[in-house]
């Protein structure tokens, strides 16, 4: 039976990242929250905290993984967030390019940054 002739045929378009992105913000953030959440019971935990504690939390290469984990959570979690907020508030196309770009330059710095710190322990 063919369509009936009448009514609106509304063609849906967009990038279809929504519920991708929507996703990607709720599981970075349960990440970012388990290993704050980590860190808050080391801190609370009785034994007193001095340098040579914290160097042997991260001197352990679980923990490194760990904390390179949380900071790839962080890295997504910021991009996300700046690209959407670029995408609905900056409108001339070049202005938003160049801001997505300097946010993906400063972002990739980070990571190197924290791949220097977290491996140099």
């Amino acid at each position: 039976m063919a369509a009936p002739d009448f009514g609106s045929r509304r063609l849906v378009v967009g990038a279809g990242y929504g519920f991708r992105d929507w996703l990607a913000q709720r599981v970075t953030a349960v990440v970012l929250a388990t290993y704050a959440a980590f860190l808050l019971c080391f801190f609370a935990w009785p034994a007193p905290l001095s340098f040579a504690r914290w160097h042997a939390l991260f001197a352990a290469q679980p923990m490194k993984l760990a904390s390179f984990v949380a900071f790839v959570a962080l890295l997504w979690h910021v991009w996300v967030g700046m690209r959407d907020i670029w995408m609905d508030y900056i409108k001339p196309v070049g202005l938003r390019l160049v801001l997505q770009a300097l946010t993906i330059v400063w972002l990739v710095a980070c990571t190197g940054w924290a791949v220097q710190v977290l491996w140099r322990v």
